[in-house]
């Protein structure tokens, strides 16, 4: 299968250069050249902003094709909570899943499951672990890699454990090809994602692992025709039997969903960009000693708000609160490892994860220092506006890209209009 290198791309024939994705990129990593917007891979975070803006709908996720998941002998769906919030609180989650198996599937997991197992684990952890520095969640890959790129310090704070989705992909192929006697590379796990970003953190994890899942497919894609499978999965209404999580697990399908798990009180939840982008300068100042895990979550709501769902969000998270309500607090623990296979040494990471920023000036540090104040130089010639009318964000990043050869001074409109060259 093709896996390209960021999940998502610029439909060319689409875009009309606006720069309203530029404005909205929170990793300045969108440039706008012969009006039409290129994203540049080294900045982007996945983070899907663009696509939420884009007018013209140029924006074009890059998530996995029937053609991709039918290559696999043995196919599996696992869905993100979220899902579960898409249909109203009458659509039961075992009702969702049956109807996942209608669309091809052989199996789907319960993904909320193995939120619940891994956050008991992360319990402990941070019970024994905590030095007065707030752990950071690792769930939205997102967010790990903004603090990558923008706030690199905060690296070694981001808690060292798998994503819930990837324990799940790995315990699913490993009792698949136990009880079916399968190899693992004819088993494919698609993940029912309702971000960009989940299909990102398959190509380039945070570390050097390989991630343990195929595909991604976005929630948007697959809406329709579950409407229509889940009118036969209502009506055919059987004992559970794919569905395990409790309300807890459920409830990782919102912001706060990982921090009301915990049950620990010096716990933080934040989602949306630009309050993760503040708490986590928050964080980078010190500011935050009192918490001992902070969770964060790049779309506005959590989940739910995920560029790739088809439900608003508020009512979206009613039926989460009403499905908190209906299968309450998880069972023991001891107990789900044992019937779900689980290994808590999958849950950790085996190696750290480090920083990604943005290449220096120059890699020799004199010749860095002096493109830095060629920078502010340039900067103060600029008028100041952030228009983004070059193609760039801001005034500075002009600079910056001025600087680095991948722009011209002459590319600021004002500067042009007055008919000043450098």
């Amino acid at each position: 299968m093709r896996i390209p290198d960021h999940a998502l791309r610029v439909d060319p024939a689409r875009c009309t250069g606006c720069v309203e994705c530029t404005r909205a990129c929170p990793a300045k990593a969108i440039r706008v050249r012969d009006n039409v917007a290129q994203v540049l891979p080294e900045r982007c975070i996945d983070c899907g902003e663009c696509y939420r803006v884009c007018p013209q709908r140029a924006i074009v996720p890059v998530t996995t094709t029937h053609t991709d998941v039918s290559t696999f002998k043995y196919k599996v769906a696992l869905p993100s909570p979220a899902l579960y919030s898409q249909f109203g609180p009458s659509t039961l989650p075992e009702d969702v899943l049956q109807a996942l198996l209608s669309l091809g599937f052989d199996l789907a997991y319960d993904k909320a499951y193995a939120c619940e197992l891994v956050f008991a684990d992360v319990k402990s952890y941070i019970e024994e672990n905590y030095a007065g520095e707030p752990f950071i969640s690792p769930v939205c890959p997102a967010v790990t890699r903004l603090i990558q790129l923008m706030f690199p310090a905060l690296t070694g704070q981001i808690l060292p454990f798998r994503p819930p989705r990837e324990v799940a992909a790995k315990a699913i192929k490993a009792d698949v090809t136990g009880r079916l006697n399968i190899p693992e590379d004819e088993i494919g796990v698609i993940h029912i994602t309702p971000c960009l970003a989940k299909l990102a953190a398959m190509i380039n994890p945070p570390t050097a692992e390989r991630s343990s899942l195929d595909g991604a497919v976005g929630i948007s894609e697959v809406y329709g025709s579950m409407l229509v499978a889940l009118k036969q999965a209502k009506s055919d209404r059987k004992a559970r039997s794919m569905h395990h999580s409790s309300g807890a697990g459920i409830g990782f399908g919102r912001a706060g969903g990982e921090v009301a798990d915990l049950g620990i009180e010096e716990t933080l939840a934040v989602s949306g960009v630009m309050d993760t982008i503040k708490i986590l300068k928050d964080l980078e100042r010190g500011k935050l000693r009192h918490i001992k895990y902070l969770e964060c979550q790049i779309c506005p709501g959590g989940c739910i708000g995920g560029p790739l769902t088809v439900q608003n969000r508020f009512i979206a998270s009613n039926t989460i609160t009403e499905f908190v309500k209906l299968f309450g607090a998880r069972p023991d623990i001891e107990d789900m490892m044992k019937a779900g296979g689980h290994e808590r040494e999958h849950f950790r990471l085996s190696k750290a994860i480090l920083p990604a920023a943005i290449p220096p000036l120059d890699a020799d540090t004199s010749f860095a220092i002096g493109k830095m104040r060629l920078r502010e130089d340039i900067f103060r010639k600029l008028p100041g506006k952030n228009c983004a009318a070059c193609g760039a964000p801001d005034c500075m990043t002009l600079a910056d890209d001025i600087v680095r050869g991948h722009a011209k001074i002459e590319d600021c409109v004002f500067i042009r209009a007055d008919g000043r060259s450098e």
